[in-house]
């Protein structure tokens, strides 16, 4: 394979409807890519290996077969698809240095990687509406978040997804692409991706803004909305005991949240504001924002949710 530098400068001297574009691991440490594809190996193993065991027990054991559960076992296959949808070219420049990749294959790849990103969003708000109901309304708990209605939010992160995401990645097609065609990531990640093009791209930008408000400017405010109600909720409730008890059943959801939004936010500052900042900065907060959620949301539910720690537990033991 021709060195980075040679590739950059091929890429370089043309205009091209069907680019290639150059991923970027870790800059300034490629000649230690075998060193520092052992923590992201540790790092995705233990998101694959976490999110199908709660898939797992959720699926198999019929005591978990609740609303809480059936949104956790969401965003598992959520946080699945994030790990997967990057495995596959970060382990390869990390361990067989192919760090090509065609606009065809990285629009693939964007459509996995911000679709389930959407999900995970949408999923992250049904959980904050199951937490409402369940401490504000725990009488018609049952009657409101029945198994259909459920199916029917599943199917509806679903269909936001792709009509969000479909628009997005079509109108990167026409774009015309010229120099280094490098991106600062080990994948194609949208507003990466358009600042290479040469073309007008002001439509990709109003498309993306869009999509940013329908999704995640949505979500947030209701889930603070959500929040706000809960907490009003629990304020109301005399004993400090069971004020502790009833919002404790929230912390693994704001830990998820959290780990979530917070990455989020920091690429966002990054891609928009950070353009003097290191290049292993950009690669760095990228990986976090993938990784943090899929590694740690099976071990903060497995933690702080008592069916779930046991579950889990019991299938280890077995």
């Amino acid at each position: 394979m021709l060195p980075v530098q040679e590739n950059m400068e091929i890429l370089g001297n043309s205009t091209s409807k069907f680019p290639t574009f150059l991923l970027t691991g870790i800059p300034g440490l490629e000649f230690a890519c075998a060193w520092v594809s052992i923590p992201f190996c540790c790092l995705y193993a233990t998101a694959l290996c976490g999110n199908s065991m709660i898939l797992f027990v959720i699926i198999t054991q019929q005591r978990l077969h609740e609303p809480m559960c059936y949104f956790l076992s969401m965003l598992a296959a959520a946080d699945l698809g994030l790990t997967v949808s990057t495995m596959s070219t970060t382990l390869g420049i990390l361990w067989f240095d192919a760090s090509e990749i065609s606009l065809d294959m990285c629009i693939i790849q964007m459509f996995f990687l911000h679709g389930f990103t959407f999900t995970e969003s949408g999923v992250l708000l049904a959980m904050a509406f199951d937490r409402y109901v369940a401490i504000c309304d725990p009488l018609r708990y049952t009657t409101i978040l029945t198994d259909y209605r459920i199916i029917q939010m599943g199917l509806l992160m679903v269909i936001r997804t792709v009509v969000l995401i479909v628009p997005l990645l079509l109108l990167l097609k026409p774009l015309s692409f010229c120099g280094g065609n490098v991106l600062s990531h080990s994948y194609c990640y949208h507003p990466d991706v358009i600042k290479l093009a040469c073309s007008d791209t002001r439509a990709n930008s109003i498309c993306g803004l869009i999509d940013l408000i329908l999704t995640t400017g949505v979500d947030t405010p209701f889930i603070v909305l959500s929040y706000i109600l809960i907490i009003h909720s629990v304020l109301s409730i005399s004993s400090p005991q069971e004020r502790h008890k009833v919002f404790s059943t929230c912390v693994s959801h704001i830990g998820a949240v959290s780990i979530f939004y917070i990455p989020m936010i920091n690429l966002s500052f990054v891609h928009r504001y950070g353009q003097s900042a290191p290049k292993v900065v950009h690669s760095m907060m990228a990986d976090m924002y993938l990784l943090f959620p899929p590694v740690l949301n099976p071990i903060i539910y497995s933690v702080k949710t008592k069916q779930i720690r046991k579950a889990m537990l019991s299938l280890l033991m077995k």
